[in-house]
């Protein structure tokens, strides 16, 4: 990865462009330009990919609680102070720092979800991957295998049959190791230190990055957690994991802290749970369409109170 700092020039350059292609006001005549600029040389494309990644990263933050960016519909001053901004940080970081800092794999994904969003993928096999919340994949085929990469979030993997002789393994990867699936049905999930597995039909086999020796066959009706160093005791999987692929959250005599943790994945900013109320027990299905509903039906059905900042920032406490 390239260390340098991308000549001041260039980012200003980008930081330019961005804007232009994004005021709603761009032509032909300025989409060719512009990729004229982008190919002049290495360092043009390095100051383009830089900027459209932080502004991706803005972009994300609800709007009242943001400054202006490059993409919403702006005052002139506004866009004026959000290039400004964005050329500053551009201008000041090398581009290794922000490679270590940034989510660019996330970004540049094949295919991603935002925040409350899910997706049906449709691969060339046959395979179909149901995204959750917030996700991030690649998929790379190619004469030897068929490989999904899991860069954040939660899937629903339905493999299909490989109509090649011999039928390419179909693997997907995590931060923390391999899964070979054998015509199965399983989701699986990255958080933090460890990734989750539950397998629906078939089998799957899961390999921690660090310990190959240690793989584990999981069949049907099983699931386990895994770290890159080794897979914690199997248990019996839960079938109700997969119903968020239906838009439905439930909960069988779940922790109130564990089920507000699980609801702010599928919505924008902060929820958290007050820990004076964390042990109540929550139970009940729940639409994942419509959390302020959600939240509104807990002040009902526990002796507990939602507290709201703003739209973005809320606490579940007691009544």
């Amino acid at each position: 990865m390239n260390d340098t700092p991308i000549n001041p020039a260039i980012i200003r350059e980008a930081a330019t462009w961005l804007m232009t292609l994004h005021g709603g006001e761009a032509t032909e005549a300025d989409q060719r330009a512009w990729q004229r600029w982008r190919s002049r040389s290495p360092e043009h494309q390095r100051a383009w990919m830089c900027a459209q990644k932080i502004n991706s990263a803005f972009s994300d933050i609800p709007a009242e609680l943001a400054m202006p960016v490059l993409d919403r519909p702006v005052s002139y001053q506004q866009r004026r102070t959000a290039l400004k901004a964005l050329s500053l940080l551009l201008t000041a970081a090398p581009a290794a720092w922000l490679a270590t800092r940034l989510p660019w794999e996330e970004w540049t994904a094949d295919y991603q979800t935002g925040t409350g969003e899910q997706r049906d993928v449709a691969l060339a096999d046959g395979s179909r991957l149901m995204l959750n919340t917030a996700s991030a994949v690649d998929v790379k085929f190619d004469a030897a295998q068929r490989l999904v990469r899991l860069y954040t979030g939660e899937m629903l993997v339905t493999t299909g049959r490989d109509q090649r002789f011999p039928a390419r393994p179909f693997l997907v990867q995590t931060r923390h190791g391999m899964l070979r699936a054998r015509d199965t049905r399983f989701d699986v999930r990255q958080e933090g230190m460890r990734s989750h597995v539950a397998v629906f039909e078939g089998a799957v086999e899961v390999v921690p990055q660090k310990s190959a020796g240690m793989a584990l066959l999981l069949k049907a009706g099983q699931q386990c957690v895994f770290t890159a160093k080794g897979v914690e005791p199997v248990q019996q999987a839960d079938g109700s994991l997969a119903l968020w692929s239906q838009g439905v959250l439930v909960a069988d005599k779940m922790r109130l802290a564990d089920f507000v943790d699980e609801l702010a994945r599928y919505r924008h900013g902060r929820l958290i749970c007050d820990p004076a109320v964390a042990e109540q027990r929550v139970s009940g299905a729940f639409q994942l369409n419509d959390t302020d509903q959600v939240l509104f039906l807990l002040s009902k059905v526990l002796p507990v109170r939602v507290e709201k900042i703003s739209r973005y920032w809320v606490t579940v406490t007691k009544a």
